[in-house]
Order: structure tokens, then C-alpha cells, then sequence
């Protein structure tokens, strides 16, 4: 195993040795879905920082440690394949129902991931149906809190969660699900919150840091200092390209976006209270934000930092979630909601624009799935089209 020592946060006044001492240990590039890598220049160029209003903050702490061990060549596909060893430890299927332990959607939206303290488990949206779950031996652990899928790929980022967890917290498991094991890790200091990944790029997520990693060699490219974000707050761009990242900045309410192609740092004074969700365009050019008041949705353009239009509505607020598509404009030509689907009260959600027209697609903590159709021009209540429980596929009506 080797050791790895964080580089000082970027900009840098001076190259600095590599992160990464023996960058051979992981090699993505014969992997399909990785064909778009690029390496990362030796040393990052002058980093242009502009920020809305004007703040220095750099305090000194203890730099993170992360270790990376030896990982063996992958061989994954480019989507995921019926793998003919669907549990990975041999156990039957589990008929209890599973604690939900993470949610999140994929970078198109077009499938979501699931965390429970059995292990994971992969849905398609549009049709709904289950792709695969991999369940573990609950008395070693079972528990996953993190699932970072990678567009329809077999190579998945996972990190232990629940009373029980199957990894340790502090760590970012790889996964290779057409190997049906891991093929590597990262290892922090400190929980990790959540991880985001390309196909270029994997950033983690801790309570107050950011990490980037080239996915290619896991070589640390950049560090990020954040206010408390005990959410994991980040999103990055997705289309091929400059990656764009944004993250919470250093105050109460602030957001950090980071241009990498232009090594641009732009912060945005978006609320006066904390930041309770945000969303990015596919190609990183508008940036939706909400607070933790719950009442108030804005848009900003992340090359100048400009509010572009805000919303007077606590729909999204309450689900934390949302995602911004070609139906915004038409959506934020008002200062109120265009369309509204009522949920129950108590649970988490998270939304986004499905793949049919003028669709919205719902996930919950308690198991539910919507597809909800909605009138751009009339709006009004949108329509229930489809409901499933999929942690208890009985009650699915």
C-alpha cells in the first residue's frame, strides 16, 4: 500500500512532487467508458480567482492522508451486463425489507441508485425496473451509504454507511460490478459525505474538503476548503469538456464554482441563510440553488456569477433536490411554480425531468417512485403516471 500526502490547495506557487508516487498502480484507459481521460498537465497554471463579495480564507489544519492501494487492471464494460453472479457472496436474496440508507440518481437521470444496510441496488427509470442488486453478509456488515454510479457503466464508487457498514466510512471503495468486486480504494482521515464521478474525474467529498482525483491514475489534482457541509454538497458538469464543480464556499449561503478549463474560481453570495440544495446544468452554465428556508430557488450563470431569475416557491425547497433542464425558462417566466404534484409529508425527495416530455421523475426515503406528468403552458397539478414502492414492491399501485 502506498502512502499518499495531500498537495497544497490550489493555485500553487510552486510545482509540487506528484501526489501520487506510483501512478501505475491504476490504469482505466483500456476501459471503454474511459476513453475521453486525458492526463493532467505536471502542475496546475496560474488559477484566476473572482469571487462576489471579496473573501480570503485559508485556515491552517492538519492536511488530510489518503492512501491508495494496489489495484489489478479492469476489464468493466461499458453498461452494465447480467452478471451470472448477481449476489457477490453467494446469499439468497434478502425478503426483509431493507433500511434505505442513499438515493441518488445517475448523471443523465436515466437510472438511480440505492443504498441499504444489505448492500445496493441499481434501477432503470423510464421503463421503471430493477437492473440488478448485489446484497452482502449482514453479520460482517452489509451497510453502503454512498453509491456514485457512472452513467450505465459497470465501475461504481460505494462507501460503507449505517450501524453496520460493509466498508469503512472514511473510505471510497471502487467497484467493478462485472468482476463483482473491488477493485480499489481511497482512504481519509474523515467520513466521507458523498463522491461525485466523470469519466475523467472523481472528487470526494468531506465535512469541510474537496478532493479531485484524475480517474485515469488517481494523481490528487486539486483540494477545496468549505463551510461545514455535512450534505455533501457538490456538483460537477458532464458533458465532454472542461469539468465545472461547485460546492459551498467559505460563509453561510456562499457557493464556490470552479472553472477548470479558464482556472477560474467564481464565489456567489446566493442566500443569507445556509444552503440546503443545489443543481448544474449538464454543461455547467447555470447554476440553481436553494436555501434552507425552503422558500426562494434562483438561477445564476456561473461564468459571471449574474442571477439570472428567482422563484417565490417551497415545493423544491421541500424535496432538496432538483434538476435544471430546457423547460426552465418556460418554468421560471413567472415568479411562481408553473406545476405542482403534492407529496406526504416526513420523507426526503429528490427530483429530476424525466426522459419522456414534460416529465418529472420522484424518488423518497420511504421507497417511492413517481413519474408525474406536467403542462408547461396550463400547469396546474400534475399528473400521477406511474407509482412503485421499491422497497416493498407489494404496495406498488
Amino acid at each position: 500500500m502506498t502512502t499518499l500526502s495531500s498537495s497544497s490547495p490550489w493555485p500553487l506557487a510552486s510545482p509540487s512532487p506528484s501526489p501520487n508516487p506510483n501512478p501505475t498502480f491504476l490504469s482505466f484507459s483500456s476501459s471503454p467508458h474511459m476513453a475521453e481521460s486525458s492526463p493532467p498537465p505536471s502542475s496546475p497554471p496560474h488559477h484566476q480567482t473572482t469571487q462576489t463579495p471579496t473573501t480570503h480564507h485559508d485556515p491552517e489544519e492538519e492536511e488530510e492522508e489518503e492512501t491508495l492501494s494496489e489495484l489489478t487492471d479492469s476489464s468493466s464494460l461499458p453498461s452494465f451486463t447480467q452478471n451470472p453472479n448477481s449476489n457477490p457472496t453467494h446469499l439468497p436474496t434478502s425478503t426483509s425489507v431493507p433500511a434505505l440508507l442513499h438515493l441518488s440518481f445517475n448523471q443523465d437521470y436515466g437510472c438511480f441508485a440505492v443504498g441499504t444496510d444489505h448492500g445496493f441496488r441499481i434501477y432503470n427509470c423510464d421503463p421503471y425496473r430493477e437492473i440488478f442488486r448485489r446484497d452482502f453478509d449482514t453479520a460482517t456488515g452489509g451497510g453502503v451509504g454512498v453509491v456514485e454510479m457512472l452513467f450505465r457503466c459497470n465501475i461504481l464508487a460505494l462507501v460503507g454507511g449505517g450501524p453496520d457498514p460493509q466498508y469503512p466510512i472514511n473510505k471510497v471503495m471502487i467497484w467493478d460490478d462485472h468482476q463483482s468486486r473491488c477493485i480499489g480504494e481511497l482512504s481519509f482521515r474523515s467520513e466521507v459525505k458523498a463522491v461525485r464521478l466523470r469519466r475523467d474525474r472523481i472528487i470526494v467529498i468531506l465535512v469541510q474538503k474537496i478532493f479531485v482525483y484524475n480517474f485515469a491514475d488517481l494523481k490528487l489534482l486539486h483540494q477545496i476548503e468549505t463551510i461545514a457541509n455535512p450534505k455533501g454538497l457538490c456538483e460537477v458538469s458532464h458533458v465532454s469538456g472542461s469539468l465545472v464543480l461547485v460546492c459551498p464556499g467559505l460563509q453561510k449561503g456562499q457557493v464556490r464554482v470552479e472553472h477548470y478549463g479558464s482556472k477560474r474560481t467564481k464565489f456567489i453570495m446566493a442566500h443569507d441563510s445556509r444552503i440546503a440544495c443545489f443543481a448544474l446544468t449538464q454543461d455547467g452554465r447555470l447554476l440553481a440553488t436553494a436555501s434552507s428556508k425552503g422558500t426562494l430557488v434562483r438561477i445564476y450563470n456561473t461564468l459571471d456569477g449574474s442571477l439570472l431569475q428567482e422563484n417565490v416557491d417551497s415545493v423544491f425547497g421541500k424535496i432538496c433536490g432538483f434538476e435544471i433542464a430546457g423547460v426552465l425558462p418556460r418554468y421560471f417566466s413567472s415568479e411562481w411554480s408553473v406545476a405542482q404534484f403534492r407529496l406526504h409529508e416526513g420523507s426526503h425527495y429528490i427530483v429530476a425531468f424525466g426522459h419522456q416530455k414534460n416529465t418529472v421523475v420522484i424518488l423518497g426515503m420511504d421507497g417511492s417512485f413517481y413519474r408525474c406528468q406536467f403542462d408547461p403552458v396550463s400547469g396546474g397539478e400534475m399528473t400521477q403516471l406511474e407509482y412503485y414502492n421499491f422497497l416493498k414492491p407489494e404496495e406498488t399501485f
